[in-house]
């Protein structure tokens, strides 16, 4: 079997930067300077707090099960539970969260040669 060519970083730091950038982003929403614009209603309720750090610890999983899944698998699971929690239909979810990850898998790997871990998938696929 052939060991598998990561980038010299490695694929750790994929995941941890889009939870870092998601995570700023959604602070800089919640938080921004009244300069920067006109001050405006949030809306947040307990149920938008609720999904807001849901949605924290879904993008905080998926960095910590990245590499023990494999990208596929771990893509799946945090994008099926980021549809559900935005009420997306269950089963439109689940469909877009295969297509998603498997359209970015291909993207990835194919188009911008960056080596994603499959995982459990190593059998399967590789």
């Amino acid at each position: 079997m052939l060991p598998l060519a990561y980038d010299p970083i490695g694929p750790r730091p994929y995941p941890i930067l889009i939870f870092s950038l998601l995570a700023f982003g959604c602070l800089v929403v919640a938080f921004r300077p009244a300069s920067f614009t006109k001050a405006i209603e949030l809306g947040l309720n307990k149920t938008i707090i609720r999904n807001l750090i849901l949605c924290a610890l879904a993008l905080l999983v998926y960095g910590l099960i990245f590499e023990v899944l494999g990208f596929i698998l771990a893509t799946i699971l945090m994008s099926f539970a980021v549809g559900l929690l935005f009420a997306g239909n269950p089963l439109k979810s689940f469909i877009f969260s295969v297509l998603i990850s498997i359209g970015l898998y291909v993207l990835f790997d194919l188009f911008l040669d960056v080596k994603l871990p499959l995982g459990l998938l190593s059998g399967i696929i590789g």
